[in-house]
């Protein structure tokens, strides 16, 4: 009889590269969304400008009552960074990481990667967040392998303001994973894929043990069709609040945000300097 315990579900699972686990970000490894912790940060300081996050905020609800194609809204958001050094934004995400985003891990989560680590598993987060809000994440919990958004760079190694073509969502999120199994020797009918929103749908249909976490309204409908396995997860003593309300923006929307908020920060930080 099959355990209800994920963890030690994995422990009697084959073992060897050949099973992938893959991760989403935002509700899945991390409760609420990454993102906040850059809005988080420029609060604190008192020197936000509310127009570029309006701005942002405007377009993710345009993209929500399908106003908006994801595309455009991911490349709105980026533009806002045009000109600024990647190294900047990956140094402002370790370090926000560190100051809030640590404490928003679920703990389960981070077991069940360790699980499949144990395992000799390939583990990679998948996210159509962007790379300063997952490789942060993936450094600290031992994921070697990262599959999500990036930005597109100029000679010099700074943001060209668009992002980096095909926008890792939905389908192409999918394909993706296609892709990295075929060129890594990974089996996506032994693999497994942890996510809570609508539209991994696509992805989570592929794999041989799909997992949601928390999900969302349509993947909790698609779960109990297929009697697939739910996990519900809390951080204890935490409490949801006004930061975790902007995750419930489409994903897409979600990364959007993210930009916006690292654009913000790396200019408050500049600010200081002077």
């Amino acid at each position: 009889m099959l355990s209800p315990d994920p963890v030690t579900q994995i422990a009697h699972s084959p073992e060897g590269p050949a099973t992938g686990a893959f991760f989403d970000l935002d509700g899945t490894l991390v409760a609420g969304f990454t993102a906040t912790a850059h809005a988080s940060d420029r609060i604190r300081r008192g020197q936000a400008r509310i127009g570029e996050v309006l701005g942002v905020i405007e377009a993710s609800l345009r993209y929500k009552l399908g106003r908006m194609q994801f595309e455009r809204l991911l490349v709105r958001a980026a533009g806002y960074l045009r000109g600024e050094s990647l190294a900047d934004l990956d140094e402002i995400g370790e370090r926000l990481f560190a100051e809030q985003v640590s404490e928003r891990v679920y703990p389960l989560m981070r077991e069940i990667v360790e699980a499949h680590r144990q395992r000799g598993h390939t583990v990679v987060l998948s996210s159509s967040a962007l790379t300063i809000h997952a490789e942060p994440v993936a450094r600290a919990l031992g994921i070697s392998n990262v599959v999500c958004n990036t930005f597109e760079l100029d000679e010099a190694g700074l943001l060209t303001g668009r992002i980096n073509r095909p926008v890792v969502w939905g389908t192409q999120k999918a394909a993706a994973a296609q892709r990295f199994c075929e060129a890594n020797g990974v089996d996506l009918a032994r693999s497994y894929f942890y996510s809570d929103g609508d539209e991994d749908a696509p992805l989570m249909a592929l794999v041989g043990h799909p997992r949601p976490v928390n999900p969302r309204a349509g993947l909790a409908a698609m779960a109990a069709a297929r009697d697939w396995p739910v996990l519900r997860l809390s951080i204890p003593g935490r409490r949801g609040g006004a930061a975790n309300a902007i995750g419930h923006f489409p994903a897409l929307g979600r990364a959007a945000l993210g930009a916006a908020f690292s654009s913000l920060a790396l200019r408050v930080r500049r600010n200081g300097r002077s």
